[in-house]
């Protein structure tokens, strides 16, 4: 998936070491603390054509419940760029034409910039899930769940 310098492409097993180094920036581990990734279930981001950042999705196919689960990561360098909207929208339309409507994303409730940015790409608060991942400190952190439902037409 391609938008203008932005390219999503499947994991290869030579992405291991950026993508471990992206998960260990300061920025990026506060909030993806345990380097947990599914390199089946996700793509990696380019911008350039070097590697920016990792996408990661949890396609729910039932018929009666179509949905899709997001989690996103991009290098400290492109935070506040606009990236993050656009790499939402490249796998927003991906999964669009593969008959989906409804999109979730569930940033830890702390993490505002990320909030931001997915306001901005339409995602829209559901509620808080309480102590819902751990945190590196000890203890547990909440979550915003966060929905986008795409209608006919949109």
């Amino acid at each position: 998936m391609r938008d203008g310098d932005l390219h999503l492409r499947l994991f290869t097993p030579a992405d291991a070491d950026a993508l471990e180094a992206l998960l260990a920036e300061p920025d990026v581990k506060r909030w993806w603390p345990d380097s947990h990734y599914e390199r089946e279930s996700g793509w990696v981001v380019e911008v350039g054509g070097a590697f920016a950042g990792w996408v990661q999705f949890e396609e729910e196919a039932h018929e009666w419940y179509p949905s899709v689960a997001l989690d996103i990561a991009l290098t400290t360098a492109l935070h506040g760029k606009g990236y993050g909207r656009r790499v939402l929208r490249l796998v927003i339309e991906h999964f669009r034409a593969k008959g989906h409507h409804r999109f979730t994303i569930d940033p830890n409730a702390q993490n505002e910039r990320a909030i931001r940015s997915y306001s901005a790409a339409g995602f829209e608060p559901v509620g808080t899930m309480r102590s819902y991942g751990r945190n590196p400190g000890g203890g547990w952190s909440d979550a915003l769940l966060m929905d986008l439902i795409v209608s006919e037409g949109q």
